[in-house]
């Protein structure tokens, strides 16, 4: 991008993880577009009272904070704007609760550059929907459950203390194994 050229869009991208917000920060400029970060809500309301953004990316978790009172608030600053939550913990009250505060999308982590750009409309695949692998939600969920459990190293305790669950329940599920796509 050249000093004259504006760039695509303006992101903001709020993330606790601030290894991950950085990374989609870096991908979304080498892409033209102009991306800032926040690892918390204080200086996400600062960046938001200091520019104008088009399109807000919060995680739904940030520290102890929920990133959609973050959501509430664009919409009210900027209506016209695109939010996208991406969490780590997607489930459908949570997604019926940020749309109904104004988020444009909901997005379950692990997700690119690439897809985010394309889920927020910015850019189209070329791949036709047919041709595509959907994932079922219970291999998502799987693949959640079998990472924070490799997290804690194979901690049956502890995986089930951060993912909310009892800890037979969890077990069950382990011994079950993967469920096919």
């Amino acid at each position: 991008m050249t000093r004259t050229e504006e760039p695509k869009a303006r992101f903001l991208i709020v993330d606790d993880d601030k290894v991950f917000g950085d990374r989609l920060a870096l991908a979304l400029s080498s892409r033209g577009f102009r991306a800032a970060t926040a690892t918390c809500l204080d200086a996400a309301y600062a960046a938001l009272c200091a520019r104008n953004f088009d399109v807000l990316i919060t995680d739904l978790r940030i520290g102890n904070e929920s990133g959609l009172d973050l959501v509430a608030a664009m919409q009210r600053e900027f209506p016209f704007s695109k939010i996208l939550v991406l969490t780590g913990y997607g489930s459908v009250p949570a997604a019926v609760t940020a749309v109904k505060l104004g988020a444009t999308e909901f997005l379950s982590k692990p997700a690119d550059a690439d897809e985010i750009l394309e889920i927020l409309g910015f850019t189209r695949r070329n791949v036709e929907l047919n041709d595509a692998t959907l994932t079922s939600p219970q291999l998502m969920r799987w693949e959640h459950i079998s990472s924070v459990f490799e997290a804690t190293g194979k901690n049956v305790s502890m995986t089930a203390r951060k993912l909310n669950m009892h800890r037979r329940t969890l077990q069950r599920l382990l011994a079950r194994g993967r469920p096919q796509n």
